[in-house]
């Protein structure tokens, strides 16, 4: 991983992964195990996760109605906070209420509701119960690293949130962007509260277990299949402060730092890596201009990749001896001058076959 990271070329493409619930459990059953750790050993995957949101607690709460395995989205071993409320639907530490939603493959997390969609002022945003860093003890992520690598030694992220998501789940999206074109100085201060408390956060985990991270990873979604949700002078003005302060404080103690960013991000690539941005995820190569040659061709040895293979129509359609080819072509392309990690282009989702993603991993 560090080697790729480099861009130096390794002796084979590392790996990580992602997955809804459905497919977790598939992969459990196939291999015998009740454990994620063990399907990860299986895949052969390099990477762990610790989430900002597996240590925080809300002083105010009743810990009995903490569900740490609410979160469709969790791919990290250990759960994530979240309150679950007696309808079924949960909120997460910062207040966003999300519900599961049935589909035709299994479940999603929609938002339900949002508890700052009536804010009209500053007073009004100032008035929200927000979380603080006092909220988060991280005294146990010494000891929860070393359980991750007691069986082998693994490339450790921190998962250390996002601000403009979270932002806008606070509010709701369309509501959240016409603010920042009308009253800009509502959206700004709600980032402002997120963004101090992730570098809070970041700087104590490093202080704490620093030498056993790896990679700083941030995720905001700042754009659709087609473009950007937010202009790139919008980007300036309003979010790449908070991205560069996560950039520059991981730098502080040698970390390199990873963005997931869905969607065609193309137009942000050359401002991500002037902000020092070393890798990116997920790599959506159907969404606009994030063809893997053409970001291999334009940006190859200045960024690393990580993800690439397309989970919305290849990995569920193709055979596996498709994916084989695939994965191959794509490790070649992207990795050309080092600087890839094999994953999907998102969580795989649960329309994908078992032999797909066992091809994809080389699982006979």
């Amino acid at each position: 991983m560090k080697d790729a990271i480099a861009h130096r070329r390794t002796d084979r493409v590392p790996r990580d992964f992602a997955a809804v619930p459905e497919v977790w459990r598939r992969l459990e059953e196939h291999f015998g195990t009740s454990e994620r750790s063990e399907v990860l050993a299986r895949l052969g995957v390099d990477c762990r996760i610790i989430s900002y949101d597996s240590f925080c607690h809300d002083p105010g709460g009743d810990p009995a109605e903490v569900d740490w395995e609410a979160s469709q989205e969790r791919s990290s071993l250990s759960g994530m906070w979240r309150r679950a409320l007696p309808d079924g639907s949960n909120r997460d530490i910062w207040g966003a209420h999300r519900r599961r939603v049935a589909n035709a493959f299994g479940t999603l997390d929609q938002f339900a509701s949002h508890p700052l969609a009536e804010a009209a002022s500053l007073e009004d945003l100032q008035q929200y119960r927000w979380p603080e860093p006092a909220w988060w003890d991280f005294r146990a992520v010494p000891q929860a690293i070393s359980a991750l690598n007691e069986k082998a030694i693994f490339h450790i992220r921190y998962r250390a949130g996002s601000v403009f998501e979270t932002a806008w789940s606070l509010v709701g999206f369309e509501r959240f962007l016409s603010d920042l074109a009308l009253q800009p100085e509502l959206p700004a201060y709600i980032m402002e509260r997120i963004a101090e408390v992730h570098l809070a956060n970041l700087e104590s985990v490093l202080r704490l277990a620093g030498d056993q991270i790896d990679l700083v990873y941030f995720y905001d979604d700042l754009a659709s299949q087609n473009g950007l949700l937010i202009s790139t002078g919008m980007y300036d003005r309003f979010l790449r402060e908070h991205h560069q302060g996560l950039v520059n404080l991981a730098a502080r103690y040698g970390k390199p730092a990873m963005l997931h960013c869905c969607g065609s991000v193309y137009p942000l690539l050359p401002e991500l890596i002037e902000m020092g941005l070393a890798v990116l995820n997920p790599v959506q190569p159907r969404a606009k201009n994030m063809a893997h040659a053409k970001l291999a061709r334009e940006f190859g040895g200045r960024i690393a990749f990580h993800g690439g293979i397309d989970i919305q129509d290849f990995l569920p359609r193709a055979t596996p001896d498709q994916v084989r080819e695939h994965v191959a072509a794509t490790s070649e392309i992207l990795g050309a001058q080092g600087g890839y990690i094999m994953a999907g282009s998102h969580h795989i989702q649960a329309d994908t076959p078992l032999e797909n993603i066992l091809a994809m991993y080389g699982v006979v």
